[in-house]
């Protein structure tokens, strides 16, 4: 079990963003058009934003153990024992991913050697 480097996790949080933020910005324009013409209750974009990243890690990690990012970079998530995460673990990973919005969640990095959703969740990001 090979943990990846931090150069590693740019690459796959620079791919999933990316993919992120064009899921986000088409979610937000087609809900413009409904609060526009049918009077539907308006939502600022950075709730879009953490809503499709909360489901976009959810789906991708809950399903393969890894995101399009992960699997460019041929790296998976497991749990500390080395076998697969289970969901719960995958729900909690998603959940602190959304509420440290990424830029808080890496400052975690030079502290606990790894990121604020891999220490709450008890995972780790390897090498397949």
């Amino acid at each position: 079990m090979n943990s990846v480097g931090i150069g590693t996790r740019v690459i796959n949080f620079l791919v999933d963003f990316l993919l992120i933020f064009l899921l986000t910005y088409a979610a937000y324009n087609g809900w413009t058009f409904y609060v526009t013409y049918y009077d539907f209750t308006y939502f600022p974009f950075y709730e879009f934003l953490a809503a499709v990243t909360f489901l976009y890690y959810l789906f991708f990690e809950g399903i393969w153990r890894r995101t399009p990012g992960k699997w460019l970079s041929l790296t998976k998530v497991v749990s500390a024992n080395g076998k697969k995460a289970t969901f719960g673990q995958i729900i909690v990973r998603s959940a602190v991913r959304v509420v440290g919005i990424i830029l808080i969640d890496s400052l975690f990095l030079p502290i606990l050697g790894k990121t604020l959703h891999d220490f709450a969740s008890k995972t780790y990001v390897v090498e397949v």
